[in-house]
């Protein structure tokens, strides 16, 4: 059971994503959060995964369509994940073919998955002007696959799991049956990095394991 305090009234998160699995992680850890709409066109450019997945996540808290009427002081939350081996960045594979491409290059190999997190606080008054830019940071975390044979790759493809997967696998689903080893946070590799969501809210100002102001 658990004994902590419920978060305070005064805390408020708008979460600029609409993943089931991101969802799902701050359910498990309690956090209560409100799903918002984001205009935000993902960005595929760039000189490397990191700084693609900072843009798109910057870029979710910024076009976040919040209600009318959010509330003053209130947190915004957006990330991006994507896979990078050999330098090349795998975003979302679009088709069954392209989850096998993506998957047979990953076979036997280690790669790495890499989480864009922008946080963004409201200003504590609705006069206030809202020119503050989102904090920026990354988390990076080593995949390893093992040898996947074309049978095994035709089988995990017509799962369907690797429709809106980054990298076009669930570490958390029937992934989890070829995946050697992880090195890093795991909850990445799902598709948010919780260990540093916290330290991000930390620095501005809320522990989210003691549900309190700092």
């Amino acid at each position: 059971m658990d004994r902590r305090p419920p978060f305070p009234s005064d805390f408020k998160l708008y979460l600029a994503s609409q993943s089931p699995r991101r969802h799902s992680l701050l359910r498990d850890v309690g956090v209560p959060f409100e799903v918002v709409p984001t205009e935000a066109q993902e960005w595929e450019g760039g000189v490397s995964a990191v700084e693609v997945a900072q843009a798109n996540a910057a870029a979710k808290v910024k076009q976040a369509c919040l209600p009318v009427g959010a509330m003053p002081g209130a947190f915004v939350l957006g990330t991006d994940t994507v896979v990078t081996v050999d330098g090349a960045v795998l975003g979302k594979p679009s088709c069954a073919k392209e989850a096998t491409e993506m998957l047979t290059r990953l076979s036997g190999r280690r790669h790495q998955v890499v989480s864009g997190i922008a946080l963004r606080r409201l200003p504590a008054e609705p006069s206030q002007v809202d020119a503050a830019e989102p904090t920026v940071a990354s988390a990076v975390t080593e995949v390893t696959f093992a040898a996947l044979d074309r049978d095994q790759i035709e089988a995990y493809v017509a799962s369907g799991e690797w429709r809106d997967k980054a990298g076009g696998y669930a570490v958390q689903g029937l992934a989890a049956l070829f995946v050697a080893e992880v090195r890093g946070e795991y909850s990445n590799v799902v598709g948010l990095p919780l260990c540093l969501v916290a330290s991000l809210f930390r620095d501005k100002g809320f522990d989210l394991l003691r549900r309190c102001w700092v």
